[in-house]
């Protein structure tokens, strides 16, 4: 396994363990979808993202489902790609 993929792997299973599960069913699937589009900048702004409080993620993270903007700016573009995620994902659970 070279470096790449063992960081790959390494920050799926940060996003999958979280602490809470609301944020584990938020990031894990992002992770897995969306880490190997990532170039080595995108993915040190999600790993950044990733040194985040669950407390502080999730409210973030919601804000931005319901149209509403909450959270540090130097995490802005990665925390809507997560939410935009996240509405996708929603999308297809209910079926819309």
């Amino acid at each position: 396994m070279d470096d790449h993929e063992a960081r790959l792997k390494r920050i799926t299973m940060r996003s999958w363990r979280r602490g809470t599960r609301e944020m584990d069913l938020i990031l894990g699937p992002f992770a897995e979808a969306e880490l190997a589009t990532m170039d080595a900048g995108t993915l040190d702004a999600y790993e950044r993202l990733l040194e985040e409080n669950d407390q502080d993620l999730y409210p973030w993270i919601t804000a931005r489902l319901s149209g509403g903007t909450a959270g540090p700016q130097a995490h802005t573009a990665m925390l809507d790609r997560v939410a935009a995620h996240a509405r996708g994902r929603l999308r297809e659970i209910r079926g819309a």
